[in-house]
């Protein structure tokens, strides 16, 4: 798909005037976007800018402080918790402990929001399971302990655990901050693979600006709570609106081989 199309296909989650304070501070101002099926969207933005906040005001983590955030034209707030978890999935900056758990135990509480903590683990669960941990190349190590992996390999039994979940919308938290950079590429082309295999909707914090240029369709710069910048990457990867983004003269290289826009501190 070409990313200029982005903005035509059709809309999964849509905000409207949504914003998010902690008392008096005012964290995130009005924001108002939508979230499209098959199109991978990264925000990017300098620390405490609002990113965090942003996704986990959509994947309904904590309240806005007013405004909207509908999923399928559907308010966020009249799903139930279980029925909300079919079709959101959320990987959190941290993730949790995994003491004693198994990468494919792990792995299979993505099916809890399908069958319940009393429901019956079935063929077709077992089969989502298998299946996630053969697309995250994680089948050899499905028996192993989740606490005993490097912290590349954790994250990609999380991101299984996500995809056994079979929703219609990722949304990732600065999924690549413990990888290195082979494992972040991997991470990121697979997220960006799933997104056009499956007519999903992810949303992607990051902070590397060439990955995000690389492998996601769409950039939301924010800054300061508020989103100062969106579009391809080819629009937002530029030296006046980086420049502003960051408060630092930033370059702008073509990449050799797929002249995507390669960013550098001038």
């Amino acid at each position: 798909m070409d990313k200029d199309s982005a903005r035509t296909r059709e809309a999964l989650l849509e905000l409207k005037d949504v914003t998010f304070s902690a008392g008096a501070v005012l964290i995130l101002k009005p924001v108002s976007l939508a979230l499209r099926r098959g199109v991978m969207t990264g925000v990017i933005g300098p620390n405490g800018s609002g990113k965090s906040s942003l996704v986990r005001l959509i994947a309904r983590q904590q309240k806005p402080s007013s405004g909207e955030i509908r999923l399928a034209g559907r308010p966020l707030d009249d799903f139930r918790d279980r029925e909300l978890a079919r079709e959101i999935a959320y990987l959190p900056q941290f993730t949790p402990p995994a003491e004693g758990m198994t990468v494919r135990e792990l792995v299979a509480l993505g099916r809890f929001p399908w069958h319940g903590a009393l429901g019956r683990f079935g063929p077709q669960d077992a089969a989502k399971v298998e299946s996630a941990l053969e697309r995250t190349d994680l089948s050899g190590l499905a028996d192993r302990l989740v606490d005993s992996l490097s912290g590349g390999e954790r994250q990609r039994a999380w991101l299984a655990m996500m995809l056994a979940q079979d929703t219609s919308c990722l949304i990732l938290d600065e999924p690549t901050s413990a990888l290195d950079i082979a494992h972040q590429a991997e991470m990121l082309a697979l997220v960006h693979m799933l997104t056009r295999e499956h007519e999903l909707s992810a949303l992607v914090v990051l902070h590397d600006i060439n990955m995000a240029a690389r492998y996601c369709d769409e950039l939301i710069a924010i800054k300061d709570g508020e989103v100062v910048a969106r579009g391809a990457p080819q629009v937002i990867v530029e030296p006046e609106t980086l420049g502003k983004l960051y408060g630092l003269p930033m370059g702008i290289l073509p990449h050799p081989g797929t002249g995507q826009p390669l960013s550098f501190v001038s």
